[in-house]
C-alpha cells in the first residue's frame, strides 16, 4: 500500500534524522522533496501547497528549533499534517437510529462497488454483531443483481431480491419493508454504476435519496485513479449530499494521491478502505494509523485487532500441545499455518502493518496471497501417506505433485525446503522450552511464527 510515497518519505525521513540541527535551509530542501513525493503519488496540488505551508509554518518556530531531536520534532509534525488532511479520526457509520439504519451505496463502474456491499455486510455483522439485509437497484445489469445476491450467501447475510423490470424506488421501498417487518438492524442499497457522472444516474439516485432518506450515503472510488477519485466524488456530492468516503483497492495503490486528497477536496471523511477481493479485506479507515504505514513506523494497532478477529487461537492451542507431547510437526500442521496466514490478509498484509518494513516494488506480488494459496495446492495435491512421511517424496511423486497443483517441480522443492526448516525450528522449541513461549503467545493473541 503507497509504496512509493512510503519509500520517497523514508528516504526524506532518514536525512532529517541525521541533522544535528535544522536550518531554515534544510527545512527548505526538505519540504521540497516532500512537495515532489507528493506530487509523484498524484496528490492534488491545492492539497500539496496547503500541506507544505502549514508544515514549514510549524517548522520555522520554537516547536522545531527549540527541541533538542529537531529532526524527530519535524518527523512528528510531517504525521500530524498527514493525519490532519486524511481527517484525523476515524469516522465510525451513524447506526444509532430507530432500525433499520439504511446505507445507500453509490459510486462508478468498475469501482468495486457491489462486493464493497458484501464487504461493508459482513464487517458490520462480525463487528458490530448488527443483523444485516442487502438489496440492488441496478435495474440495468442482471449480472449485478446475481453476483450481490452470490456475495450475501458468502458472506451470510439476507438478501432482498430484485429484477430488471422493476424500479428502482419500488425496489427500495418494498427492502426497507423488508428489513422493517423483519427487524433487521441495517438495509445496505447497492444502486446502479455508470462509467462516468452523468445527468440521468444523478437524478435516479436522487429520487432514490429522497424515497428512503438514508442514514449513511457512501461513495465508492477507486483509489487507483489517484486524484480522480476525489474530483469524481466532489462532483457527485455537489448533486447528492454523501456522508462518507469507501477507498477500494488501497493494495494495489502505491501512489496515495487518493487518501490524501479525498478529504480535503470534498469536505466528507473517508469511513473505509478495501484491499484486496476477498470480503474480509475491508478496514474502518483510520487517518492516524494510515500517516504511520506512509512514515514507514507501521500500524500495530490494526494488527492486533485483525490477530484478535482473525487469528484461531483454539487451533494453535492444538497445535502446541502435540508438540509438547513429543509429536512431530508434519505438513497438515503447515498446511493449517498457511490457511491462518491467508485468513489474516497474506504475508504482504502483515508486513504492511510492522513497523520499519517496506516492500520494494514487485516483491509484493510474490508474497501476496496467490503464493499462499499456490503452497496450499501443492499440499493438497500429496496423498495422506506423503504428508505423514514427505520423505518418501522423491522424483516421480514430485513430478505427479506439481501437475495435480498446477505447479512447477521447482516450487514443490521450495515448499518441502520452507516446510523442513519450520520443522527443525518446532523441534528446538520444543527442546528448549520455547513451547511455554509458544503457549504464552498464543494466550496473548500471538501466532506462531512463519520462516518466510
Amino acid at each position: 500500500m503507497f509504496n512509493n510515497l512510503t519509500g520517497r518519505f523514508g528516504q526524506i525521513l532518514k536525512q532529517l534524522r541525521g541533522q544535528a540541527r535544522l536550518t531554515d535551509e534544510n527545512i527548505k530542501d526538505t519540504l521540497r522533496e516532500v512537495r515532489v513525493a507528493l506530487l509523484e503519488a498524484d496528490v492534488a496540488l491545492p492539497v500539496v501547497r496547503d500541506f507544505t505551508a502549514k508544515i514549514q509554518q510549524r517548522a520555522i518556530g520554537q516547536e522545531v528549533m527549540g527541541s533538542l531531536t529537531p529532526g524527530q520534532a519535524l518527523i512528528k509534525i510531517v504525521h500530524d499534517e498527514l493525519m490532519i488532511v486524511m481527517g484525523e479520526a476515524a469516522q465510525d457509520l451513524k447506526l444509532d437510529v430507530r432500525p433499520p439504519a439504511v446505507i445507500l451505496v453509490a459510486g462508478l463502474q468498475g469501482s468495486g462497488k457491489t462486493t464493497t456491499v458484501a464487504k461493508l455486510a459482513r464487517w458490520l455483522t462480525e463487528r458490530q454483531k448488527k443483523s444485516v439485509l442487502v438489496t440492488s437497484t441496478d435495474i440495468y445489469r442482471p449480472a449485478a443483481i446475481d453476483q450481490l445476491e452470490t456475495l450475501a450467501n458468502e458472506v451470510g447475510v439476507a438478501f432482498y431480491p430484485s429484477s430488471t423490470d422493476q424500479d428502482p424506488v419500488f425496489i427500495a421501498k418494498k427492502a426497507v419493508e423488508q428489513a422493517r417487518s423483519r427487524l433487521f438492524d441495517v438495509l445496505i442499497i447497492d444502486t446502479a454504476g455508470r462509467l462516468h457522472v452523468d445527468e440521468q444516474m444523478m437524478a435516479e439516485i436522487k429520487n432514490l435519496h429522497e424515497a428512503i432518506t438514508p442514514t449513511e450515503t457512501l461513495f465508492v472510488v477507486d483509489s487507483m485513479t489517484g486524484q480522480d477519485a476525489a474530483n469524481t466524488a466532489r462532483v457527485f456530492n455537489d448533486s447528492l449530499a454523501l456522508t462518507g468516503i469507501i477507498l477500494t483497492k488501497v493494495d494495489g495503490d502505491a501512489r496515495g494521491g487518493a487518501a490524501l486528497s479525498i478529504r480535503q477536496i470534498t469536505g466528507k471523511p473517508i469511513k473505509f478502505i478495501g484491499m484486496g477481493e476477498k470480503t474480509v479485506a475491508f478496514e474502518l479507515f483510520h487517518p492516524d494509523r494510515l500517516a504511520s504505514r506512509i512514515l514507514g513506523m507501521g500500524d500495530i494497532l490494526s494488527l492486533v485487532e485483525e490477530l484478535e478477529q482473525k487469528f484461531d487461537k483454539d487451533e494453535a492451542e492444538k497445535l502446541a500441545k502435540k508438540l509438547k507431547k513429543g509429536k512431530s510437526f508434519g505438513l497438515e500442521d503447515f498446511r493449517q499455518q498457511l490457511q491462518q496466514m491467508s485468513k489474516m490478509g497474506g504475508i504482504s498484509s502483515l508486513i504492511d502493518k510492522l513497523p520499519g518494513i517496506s516492500l520494494p516494488a514487485g516483491a509484493a506480488e510474490q508474497v501476496n496471497d496467490r503464493e499462499l494459496a499456490r503452497l496450499e495446492a501443492i499440499i493438497n495435491s500429496m496423498t495422506h501417506q506423503e504428508r505423514r512421511r514427505p520423505e518418501i517424496i522423491k522424483s516421480s511423486r514430485k513430478k505427479r505433485i506439481s501437475a495435480g497443483s498446477g505447479t512447477q517441480v521447482q516450487e514443490v522443492n521450495r515448499l518441502l525446503k520452507q516446510f523442513s526448516q519450520m520443522q527443525k525450528m518446532m523441534k528446538q522449541m520444543s527442546h528448549k522450552g520455547g513451547l511455554d513461549k509458544l503457549m504464552r503467545g498464543i494466550k496473548g493473541g500471538l501466532p506462531p511464527r512463519m520462516p518466510f
